[in-house]
């Protein structure tokens, strides 16, 4: 039996981590050698995807490819991020969006999976494939034999996607706020509170998630899981930054957290009138972000 476990031992491939030095031995977390060309088994369009496997934590940080040479990407946070998923692929996803959102994935600049891949410390497999999800939800665009252009958006589209959030979001409101419980509001204040928190940091990227948190936990009041994804489609969409926009000044992240607690102070009192004015001024502040 101890020479059958032995030989059953052996037939085992390495425990390789994210963020190991290449040394060219096999990883196996994605079948591909370590060491080898970041451009092997590359697709023609730089955005050809298969399965992705499951990993134990989010590498490091990560670095652009500018169409003239690499660019230094310094992801938000020191060292290896939290795992919050199981699976690499929605990691590195989770990573790239908060780059959008932060501004470290410039619009109109192109980036490609195998040097992104390099400084996550991940083959280029997972890239291609959070850089496709991100192609179909709009924020990136495919550059056959280059990689992913981040999309140049306009302040016109910005204010396109306040008005259609305000079309969606502002009856429902109104709704929960003749229907649901004062206590069920009351529940929410955890999530308007760590908006607050984020903004008085500065955490942008935080922030943005919070925020996101909070509209959700209200929207799903609503029992509508397809209002839900709609609705938190065209919120992430909102934002990703335009190409030449000021950064955010605090005091004004900081007034639209404060609007959170205002939303559920009007909801928990039934003040239909207030709530709709709180909406419609959130969806129009700066840059059209909620």
């Amino acid at each position: 039996m101890e020479q059958g476990a032995a030989r059953e031992r052996a037939t085992e491939g390495p425990s390789v981590r994210f963020g190991d030095p290449g040394d060219g031995r096999r990883d196996d977390t994605y079948g591909t050698a370590r060491g080898a060309s970041p451009r092997e088994g590359r697709g023609a369009a730089d955005g050809g995807y298969g399965a992705a496997p499951e990993g134990p934590r989010v590498p490091e940080q990560a670095r652009g490819e500018h169409t003239h040479g690499e660019t230094p990407l310094p992801f938000p946070g020191d060292g290896p991020r939290a795992v919050r998923r199981h699976s690499v692929r929605g990691q590195i996803l989770d990573a790239l969006r908060t780059a959008l959102v932060a501004g470290e994935l410039r619009p109109g600049e192109v980036y490609s999976a195998p040097a992104l891949g390099e400084r996550f410390g991940v083959s280029a497999t997972p890239v291609r494939e959070a850089m496709q999800r991100l192609a179909v939800e709009g924020a990136v665009e495919v550059v056959p034999n280059r990689g992913f252009r981040v999309v140049v958006r306009t302040p016109r589209e910005l204010a396109e996607l306040a008005e259609v959030r305000a079309l969606i979001e502002v009856p429902v409101m109104l709704r929960l706020a003749r229907t649901v419980p004062a206590a069920r509001w009351a529940g929410l204040r955890p999530l308007a509170e760590a908006t607050g928190a984020a903004a008085a940091r500065g955490d942008r990227a935080h922030y943005a998630e919070t925020d996101r948190a909070f509209h959700r936990a209200v929207l799903a009041l609503a029992g509508n899981e397809q209002l839900l994804a709609v609705a938190d489609d065209l919120h992430r969409r909102s934002q990703w930054p335009l190409l030449s926009a000021p950064v955010p000044r605090h005091a004004d992240l900081v007034a639209d957290a404060a609007e959170h607690s205002a939303l559920l102070d009007a909801l928990a009192a039934q003040d239909l009138p207030v709530v709709e004015a709180l909406v419609r001024e959130h969806f129009t502040g700066a840059n059209g972000e909620v």
